[in-house]
């Protein structure tokens, strides 16, 4: 028997494949994942700046190694200093339920200067297995096997 219910996923159906392609590529063009983020530092070149957008506390309570404290209410007065926009810019906050990271780079771009977000925050970055820097020194947990494969550095998705 064929159902009459038509499935609650395609309810809206997909776009145009033309359309779709577009989405997607602006979305790429606007984010970067917490293991390519992690790839790229590591490799000594990345090609741009880490920006921890968040409060002192958050800071201080742990933070990607190398990224630099600019806290989104202090982009106006102090990015000039901190940052060359000359050089692309990726914020990150505390993860994906926070958009600390998208009004950073909202913010950041209205001063013209290129940037992305790393979707998934500190959260992410942490739960991957990836090193965390504070006044204590750098730590490192083991990664959550509902986010990242166990032993790898990347998902090669």
């Amino acid at each position: 028997m064929t159902s009459t219910v038509a499935s609650p996923a395609l309810s809206v159906p997909p776009a145009a494949p033309a359309e779709a392609a577009a989405f997607f590529a602006a979305r790429l063009a606007h984010q970067a994942d917490v293991s390519d983020v992690r790839v790229s530092l590591e490799s000594g070149d990345p090609g741009f700046v880490l920006v921890d957008s968040r409060g002192s506390a958050g800071w201080r309570q742990g933070r990607v190694p190398g990224a630099v404290h600019l806290p989104t209410a202090d982009i106006p007065t102090r990015a000039g200093s901190l940052l060359d926009p000359r050089v692309p810019v990726i914020t990150y906050c505390w993860g994906p339920g926070c958009d600390g990271a998208t009004r950073a780079a909202l913010a950041l771009a209205g001063l013209g200067y290129r940037v992305k977000e790393m979707i998934g925050g500190i959260e992410y970055w942490i739960r991957e297995g990836f090193p965390v820097e504070s006044s204590a020194g750098t730590a490192q947990r083991d990664a959550d096997p509902l986010t990242a494969p166990i032993g790898s550095v990347s998902c090669a998705c």
